[in-house]
């Protein structure tokens, strides 16, 4: 049944058979992922889990990627509080500072007993590390075969997000994190990150 349905797929070209009798995908399967790629908006699955994520917490919430020495915020959700921290999507800030990059760096292999730390624990908290009145506790996002795509985190004044706030929300946000992979893994399953 697997041979025939395999041949058919290849009639129409979205499987080839190799010279070894292995199987690849073919053009027909490249055009469909295509077309997929095309309709596909980051931000139409991103947007609602940081806007959800925005309302639990009463927080700014942001999505980071990876761009080489750097991390840039890809989508942002402002909180409904009047004060807050603003960051612009696009830009650019270290990874070496904040809770977003060291999430980053830790779930990238980064070295280190503080990135350890971070590995063990799935979460890192930051308190005006990169600018001194911001805190923020972030979390990270993986894709097919738990391969880094970013993190997610939430910031604001340190004054209304002290370390023991910060904690409390840390279970929030990494629960956001958590569905968001899945989401961008394409997996309809979801469980709790403990």
């Amino acid at each position: 049944t697997v041979l025939r349905l395999a041949r058919t797929l290849a009639e129409k070209n979205y499987l080839v058979q190799r010279d070894d009798g292995s199987w690849r995908l073919g053009r027909a399967a490249g055009w469909l992922g295509a077309c997929y790629q095309a309709t596909f908006d980051v931000h139409d699955i991103v947007e609602p889990v940081l806007r959800d994520l925005t309302v639990q917490t009463g927080e700014s919430a942001s999505f980071y990627v990876r761009e080489g020495a750097q991390r840039t915020c890809l989508a942002r959700v402002d909180g409904p509080q009047t004060i807050r921290h603003h960051v612009r999507v696009g830009i650019g800030l270290p990874l070496e500072l904040g809770a977003p990059g060291r999430v980053i760096l830790a779930f990238s292999g980064e070295h280190g007993e503080l990135y350890e730390e971070i590995r063990k624990r799935g979460y890192h908290l930051s308190l005006g590390e990169r600018e001194p009145e911001v805190s923020s506790v972030a979390a990270p996002i993986f894709g097919v075969d738990w391969k880094l795509l970013g993190s997610i985190c939430i910031s604001g004044p340190t004054s209304r997000l002290p370390k023991t706030k910060l904690l409390e929300l840390a279970q929030a946000v990494m629960q956001a994190a958590n569905q968001l992979s899945y989401s961008l893994a394409g997996s309809a399953k979801r469980t709790d990150i403990k």
